[in-house]
């Protein structure tokens, strides 16, 4: 008897099923709070060099104290690294000698450190350890540092949980986070800010991995994407959560530490969860996968239902002796659909995210007031996921994440040509594209848990969001790019998720398709490409090196634009 059939037998869409994916949906309120911190905890307030410090018995004004002090920038606003070496008198219309020994105009770098405009937020990093002028790029390094944890994590936790299950690494993941965010808002330097932020980028990437795991092999097939969906619609809906906590919270201590306590009650309530019933029977563990069938049933109203999986034992005993063995992340490239689809879900993976954080985590560029770009950005996945979702269901899951990256390059690349100084259009156009990457990240999740089979789910979830990762480390370098050739990150922001389009058309459709649980079902799998072209996947099986080096140049491209 197929999985399928003994979930349908202890209740499929139960009392169990409701309760199990809203608890393990809960805490995706709170992802998008780590996963955007940097916009708020990290936002450059209005600074200038701070004014000499033997000036205040001259009983001049602020003002005054600043023009002799500090010279303007093209723009008419103070210069932000540099000031005069001596008080420009003159600048006062004074008379006498102190005016005509500061007539030189020679600048200097700010020697005695920055005075910064704390209206947004009382306090940041940037204003805390003055992470300016020389210090700028350290920003951009402390969100690299966040991502290169989420990086770690998908490689350890995508491992272990499919070694030592996905209930045991979920309550890890939510401890981790909860010390590490906290650990974090008492960080006293920079370098440990950084490494508490790393321990929560791992954490964040095992809360991921297997609530999504939990989540997708505990339901059935027909409410799989509108499951996917709602539980996609929880990030959106943490994104505005964020815009409001950050609203009335705006020193950036008790920013992250307010973002962090939660999960100290997700790690208290997770202990309810069950364990994947699907990934014990795959690791020859009938009859604590039956206990677990027998809980649900019970917990569903089908109590009797559930006794009678006694019976089923030995044969599942017999079915799940012909998959055992240790897999690994190599598995994913032994085969050759499984080689081609991990590979072209590399190229999906990386464009999405790479072009994702390009865009949402630089809000301050589009001029509008950080909160409510924060709101507008948030909000748009919802008409975003609802299209999305209808086109899944429909259309399928290839056409759907294809054409979200195409749709989401060429709004980018337009946006590139608009003038500066339209910041309203310029604004419209990254909210679409935003929108875009936001649907493909939705398709992303449900589509890569269908197409990898159960005993190898956890490895190619994890391995695809290393490649995710790898694009987010990436994408806050690539702002840097800005400062020599202004139009050079949009082309490379916007160029990827195209290239990545055109990689999905090669995956498998999964629309109405049970989840495999072998390599062999996979390898089963007949594609409509196969379908038209049946020569096709034969050709695709001996290219697979050649898209393998085409997904190495296309990585190698993204770091020598650095």
């Amino acid at each position: 008897m197929a999985f399928a059939d003994l979930l349908e037998q202890v209740g499929s869409t139960g009392r169990f099923q409701v309760l199990h994916v809203t608890l393990l949906s809960i805490p995706i309120l709170m992802m998008a709070s780590h996963n955007l911190l940097q916009n708020f905890v990290a936002l450059v307030p209005p600074h200038h060099c701070s004014a000499h410090t033997n000036l205040s018995w001259f009983q001049l004004s602020p003002e005054e104290t600043l023009q002799i002090s500090v010279p303007l920038d093209p723009a008419g606003r103070p210069q932000r690294c540099q000031r005069y070496v001596t008080p420009q008198w003159h600048l006062l219309n004074y008379n006498g000698s102190s005016a005509e020994e500061g007539s030189d105009g020679v600048l200097q770098e700010c020697m005695d450190g920055w005075s910064y405009n704390l209206t947004v937020m009382t306090s940041t990093i940037i204003s805390d350890w003055d992470l300016v002028c020389d210090l700028r790029s350290l920003k951009e390094m402390a969100q690299t540092v966040y991502m290169g944890g989420v990086l770690a994590g998908a490689l350890i936790f995508g491992s272990l949980s499919d070694r030592f299950g996905r209930r045991n690494l979920l309550l890890i993941s939510y401890l981790l986070m909860a010390v590490s965010g906290t650990c974090t808002a008492f960080s006293s330097t920079f370098s440990l800010f950084c490494l508490f932020r790393f321990g929560c980028g791992m954490a964040l990437s095992g809360l991921v991995l297997n609530s999504f795991s939990l989540i997708v092999e505990w339901i059935p097939t027909r409410v799989r994407t509108v499951t996917g969906t709602m539980t996609g619609y929880c990030y959106t809906v943490g994104q505005l959560i964020l815009a409001a906590v950050a609203y009335f919270i705006r020193d950036w201590r008790w920013l992250t530490l307010a973002v962090s306590l939660p999960f100290y009650a997700f790690f208290l309530f997770s202990w309810w969860f069950h364990e994947s019933s699907r990934w014990l029977a795959l690791k020859n563990k009938p009859e604590e996968a039956v206990e677990v069938l027998k809980s649900v049933a019970r917990f569903n109203g089908r109590q009797e239902e559930g006794e009678k999986i006694d019976m089923l034992q030995e044969s599942m005993k017999k079915e799940m002796s012909n998959v055992q063995g240790s897999y690994s992340v190599l598995d994913l490239f032994r085969t050759p659909k499984m080689r081609i689809m991990t590979i072209c879900l590399s190229v999906v993976w990386l464009s999405t995210s790479f072009a994702y954080y390009g865009l949402a985590m630089d809000l301050q560029k589009f001029g509008v007031d950080i909160y409510l770009i924060q709101v507008i950005f948030g909000a748009v996945d919802i008409p975003a996921k609802v299209v999305i979702t209808v086109c899944m269901s429909y259309v399928g899951r290839r056409p759907s994440q294809s054409g979200a990256l195409v749709i989401a390059g060429i709004t980018i690349l337009i946006n590139i040509l608009v003038p500066y100084d339209k910041q309203t259009i310029r604004t419209c156009l990254a909210v679409v594209g935003k929108g875009c990457l936001a649907a493909s990240f939705n398709c992303c999740y449900l589509y890569s848990g269908e197409l990898y089979p159960t005993i190898l789910r956890q490895n190619g979830m994890g391995w695809v969001s290393m490649m995710a990762r790898v694009g987010a480390m990436v994408a806050p370098m690539v702002l840097l790019t800005g400062d020599h050739v202004p139009w050079l990150p949009g082309l490379i922001y916007g160029g990827a998720p195209i290239l990545s389009g055109i990689a999905a058309i090669f995956l498998p459709e999964t629309l109405g398709m049970h989840l495999p649980d072998t390599v062999q079902d996979v390898e089963e799998i007949r594609t409509h490409l196969l379908l038209m072209f049946p020569d096709l996947v034969h050709s695709m099986s001996k290219s697979s090196a050649s898209l393998l080096l085409l997904l190495t140049l296309y990585v190698k491209f993204l770091l020598c634009c650095l």
